[in-house]
């Protein structure tokens, strides 16, 4: 198994160190053209949005991404309101840009804190929604804010090898993490944590949505729900030897999901991640 995590290590290496390619230089491209992609949300009208290590990219329904923002490394890219998002990453002149919110769906930002140690470089962020004030961030172990970004704090360590964090959808308290070694769950803020599933197997994306489901990514067995009544139930499990890096649900449809894969497929479900085709089919 130890084997197979280092595998893996490097699939997601490599994953996110691929260029951006002719994409970098054009107004409109083919979504299938973007790499190095760092998160997805849903956007204004019926954009998606994808958070890249080159900017923010909006991508329309026939599948065409448009640069939206500056071209700066965005990091731990997650919804946080209608229109609003929240991130992390790395100006493009080198560094780290803390924590930032865009009220307009991507396209201009403003700096929210620098976080503890910081300026931040959050690589993965969640946003509670039982509770909106309540974020979560993953740099130099759990740090929590319960203003919606302002101020934060060290909540405890990490588990090891972390991949993806998601608020649990019920309490602002709870808290997922995906991890090389299966997925964990905490109850107190990220203070401490237990196993939810079997060990050994990475969990490479963990979503909450505000309708109480909790999805996560199981790497070689697929992807799986998690019901207000605590009940895992399996929902794709053809992905082959891929894994999905990145989930996004949206707030307005939630049988409409969004991912984004090891390779960079940008991909879309309409029944709640039981079957998937790419964005511009």
């Amino acid at each position: 198994m130890r084997s197979r995590a280092f595998t893996l290590l490097a699939v997601l290496f490599v994953a996110g160190s691929a260029g951006l390619g002719a994409a970098e230089h054009a107004v409109s491209v083919p979504v299938s053209t973007l790499s190095h992609i760092h998160g997805v949300a849903f956007g204004p009208a019926d954009d998606l949005v994808l958070a890249t290590h080159h900017g923010v990219f909006a991508v329309d329904p026939a599948g065409q991404a448009r640069l939206i923002s500056e071209p700066h490394d965005f990091m731990g890219f997650t919804r946080a309101g209608p229109d609003q998002l929240i991130a992390s990453g790395h100006p493009s002149g080198g560094g780290n840009m803390g924590v930032l919110s865009s009220n307009d769906g991507g396209a201009e930002w403003f700096p929210l804190a620098d976080g503890v140690g910081g300026p931040v470089d959050f690589h993965a962020m969640s946003v509670s929604p039982a509770d909106p004030e309540v974020v979560y961030g993953l740099f130099g172990g759990i740090q929590v804010s319960r203003d919606a970004g302002v101020t934060w704090a060290i909540s405890g360590p990490a588990p090891a090898d972390t991949i993806d964090l998601a608020a649990g959808p019920d309490d602002p308290g709870t808290l997922y993490a995906g991890t090389m070694d299966g997925l964990m769950v905490s109850t107190d803020f990220g203070a401490s944590w237990t196993r939810s599933g079997p060990e050994g197997v990475p969990v490479t994306a963990v979503e909450s949505t505000g309708s109480g489901e909790t999805y996560a990514f199981f790497a070689g067995g697929g992807l799986f729900r998690r019901s207000d009544a605590g009940l895992w139930t399996a929902l794709s499990e053809d992905f082959g030897q891929r894994v999905i890096l990145h989930l996004a649900v949206d707030a307005d449809m939630p049988n409409r999901l969004a991912a984004v894969t090891d390779a960079s497929a940008v991909l879309i479900s309409e029944d709640a991640g039981k079957s998937w085709r790419p964005v511009a089919q």
